[in-house]
């Protein structure tokens, strides 16, 4: 074997936003476990390339709250439109 080392995995970058405090606590909460935020984020990313059921099920949990999000920020936009509809229909209105 040669007393060079090639390593052929590459790493990968990731850039994302979180919350100040959020950023904090974790970092917190880390530190107590002297561990590294990359540590943790390599480590949940492999469980979710693994198919780990309890990583996978916070997943389903967040899509169902952004679909829930999603479908209220629709219906009140759809409540503002009939209002204006209405509004703008009214045999009651002053034009």
């Amino acid at each position: 074997m040669s007393d060079s080392y090639i390593d052929f995995e590459t790493k990968k970058t990731i850039h994302f936003n979180i919350t100040r405090a959020t950023h904090a606590e974790l970092r917190i909460a880390c530190f107590k476990k002297r561990l590294s935020m990359q540590e943790v984020f390599e480590e949940m990313s492999q469980r979710i390339a693994a198919g780990s059921p309890d990583v996978i099920h916070i997943l389903d949990d967040l899509s169902q709250k952004k679909r829930d999000r999603t479908i209220r920020k629709l219906s009140q936009t759809d409540a503002e439109s009939l209002f204006d509809v209405i509004a703008q229909e009214s045999p009651l209105s002053e034009d």
